[in-house]
């Protein structure tokens, strides 16, 4: 993987999407591992009779962490996430595919460091299940420390 530069971003450039189709196996580790117990991630029968949902829920912390791995794939090694805001407003399933990506909204410099702001978002076809907002620091070629 080649390390992007700030020098090389332009307000317009989309992020490369990253698609994940995440299973229920993944689902349960994930919640393991944030303990997070509540039966609507991984118990069919409550998510469908008390919640109405068809099926459990798709953890919204880790369609977040999708989003985020989806930046800092892009960023490479070198850059660094440094302003990251997500919402959590709608629902997904396990085996729908979710894509996740951005558009680079600005870039600045401040106190030597290049900053880049997105605009980004997890999905599902075309609906918008994660909008938000993200800050990146990448490397300049000139005057890079």
């Amino acid at each position: 993987m080649t390390q992007l530069f700030f020098d090389d971003v332009t307000p317009g450039d989309e992020l490369p999407e990253l698609t994940v189709t995440v299973d229920e196996t993944q689902m349960f580790f994930f919640s393991a591992a944030t303990y997070n117990g509540h039966r609507i991630h991984y118990d069919k029968d409550w998510a469908r009779g008390k919640e109405g949902y068809d099926d459990i829920l798709v953890q919204g912390p880790l369609q977040a962490a999708l989003l985020a791995r989806a930046i800092t794939d892009w960023i490479g090694g070198r850059g660094r996430l440094v302003d990251y805001s997500v919402q959590n407003r709608g629902v997904a399933f396990p085996g729908q595919p979710l894509t996740f990506g951005g558009t680079v909204t600005g870039k600045r410099v401040d106190a030597g460091r290049g900053l880049v702001d997105l605009d980004i978002a997890g999905r599902r076809e075309s609906d918008i299940l994660m909008p938000g907002t993200a800050t990146v620091e990448l490397p300049r070629r000139l005057g890079d420390s």
